[in-house]
């Protein structure tokens, strides 16, 4: 398979850093770009750029350029055909492993990452919705878009946050997942390609393999977000779609600066690529820092930001309501092509959801307050059960992105049952294998579940690291 875009020599070096280390040069150059591809932060299908230029980027001699890219295409981590340069890959496909069993009440599910509801306050709002439902039990209860009382609770709640918006530019769902399926269907096709961050949200992945289409992956760097090669990527691959989670990133937990998003919607503009927006995990700010102005802010009528969010982290994911904002000309598009999906979203859910938001600020504090206690517990936990492990908390959010101190995440998850641990390895958000030497671990839990759960993973891995080389295929189970 052909590459899908190129990478210049000064941006390798970037990238590369300090990566001299003992032995001869080609061999350390070699080695480091292989860790890049193993980490997801140089995506598969990538051309590097020619020996001679790499070479005057680093400031060495052709030939170690040369040597090191012989190294790598003998090890299986190098392309190469003539006219079509060298682009990375990996030396065998992962493939895929049968779905993780059914739960148990002694397993730890550190799989999904959601808050529980929030306490009292969604009784209350179903007592609420209960009441308002005779009004609307006369008509058929079906409306494509959504309830008119909750698209106008979500404007409302755009409009707060700073973003003008029209009930006319909201359309309900049934939770991010499928706004972001339905965006898919109206949007692309079979075929087409759709730009992600590399590591990204594990489903969002699978719809777009679902819908036939192929992510193509932007790597995420330590502190953020690498405009350049996205720019690349735009201008190189012409994906169809472009989607990015700019508020405490699933899984990293980086948020976008507001340069970064200025330069990333005038980037997607104007390559007239839609640019889909997920703030599923917006709200869940932690450290009391203010909230960057929404990416919908800079493109207020919709035409090239598309926004999506849902009630599942902030809230409860058992309600499945979500919502998609975008221009009105859209949210026709999608109101016809839902007739062949779901119809509509259950009318008493969409009641619940318009008391929740007309609390969101209380409800939030508290929510907010817990996940912040969680955090904290599990990081010290973590900090004192594996030292070893780089563990770095979040400004927000409800999960840690771990380094492992080995590449055996995949067989960290493979194992986990028998230490009664549910785990995401960090392939699972990730394409072609990469991300071995990370995993997410939420701390959505209750603190005492959280300490439990860093004791086992400790045990886990111990039992990992003096097993030996393991050949496991990566679990594919659903990760939230």
């Amino acid at each position: 398979m052909l590459p899908d875009r190129g990478l210049s020599g000064p941006h390798l070096a970037r990238l590369l850093g300090s990566w001299r280390s003992s032995g001869p040069a080609y061999a350390s150059l070699a080695r480091a770009i292989r860790l890049l591809v193993l980490d997801g932060r140089l995506p598969l299908r990538t051309r590097l750029p020619g020996e001679r230029e790499l070479a005057e980027a680093l400031g060495v001699s052709r030939t170690t350029a040369t040597a090191a890219y012989a190294a790598l295409r003998e090890e299986g981590f190098l392309a190469s055909r003539r006219g079509s340069g060298s682009w990375t890959r990996l030396p065998a496909d992962p493939g895929e492993a049968a779905p993780i069993g059914p739960s148990s009440e002694d397993v730890i599910d550190l799989s999904c990452a959601a808050c529980a509801a929030p306490e009292g306050a969604l009784h209350s709002a179903l007592v609420a919705a209960s009441a308002e439902l005779p009004r609307h039990l006369p008509g058929p209860g079906y409306d494509a878009a959504g309830l008119p009382t909750l698209r106008a609770a979500i404007a409302e709640h755009f409009t707060r946050r700073g973003v003008a918006t029209t009930p006319e530019q909201v359309f309900v769902t049934a939770g991010a997942l499928h706004a972001f399926t339905l965006l898919l269907r109206v949007l692309g096709a079979p075929g087409d390609r759709v730009l992600t961050e590399h590591p990204t949200y594990a489903a969002a992945l699978d719809a777009v393999r679902a819908a036939g289409a192929r992510p193509v992956p932007v790597p995420m760097l330590a502190d953020g977000w690498d405009l350049d090669m996205f720019e690349a990527t735009l201008r190189q691959a012409a994906p169809r779609v472009a989607y990015v989670i700019p508020d405490h990133q699933n899984p990293t937990g980086l948020t976008m600066g507001e340069g970064e998003r200025e330069r990333l919607v005038a980037l997607t503009r104007a390559s007239r690529t839609p640019l889909v927006v997920d703030e599923t995990i917006t709200g869940l700010e932690l450290d009391g820092a203010a909230p960057p102005l929404p990416v919908a802010a800079l493109d207020p009528d919709g035409e090239t930001a598309i926004t999506i969010g849902s009630m599942s982290k902030a809230y409860w994911a058992g309600m499945r309501i979500g919502w998609i904002r975008a221009n009105p000309a859209l949210i026709r598009r999608l109101s016809a092509a839902r007739a062949a999906l779901d119809i509509c979203s259950p009318v008493l859910e969409q009641l619940v959801a318009v008391e929740l938001l007309g609390h969101a600020d209380e409800i939030l504090e508290r929510q907010r307050a817990a996940a912040r206690s969680r955090r904290d517990t599990f990081v010290a936990a973590l900090h004192a059960q594996l030292p070893q492990w780089r563990v770095t908390p979040p400004a927000g959010g409800l999960s840690l992105w771990v380094e492992l101190d080995a590449p055996r995440s995949t067989a960290l998850a493979a194992i986990g049952d028998r230490y009664g641990l549910r785990l995401a390895a960090g392939p699972r958000f990730g394409v072609d294998g990469a991300f071995e030497r990370f995993m997410r671990l939420p701390f959505s839990l209750p603190e005492p579940v959280l300490e439990d759960a860093a004791s086992r993973l400790a045990i886990a891995w111990r039992g990992v690291s003096e097993s030996g080389p393991m050949s496991v295929e990566p679990p594919t189970a659903l990760v939230a």
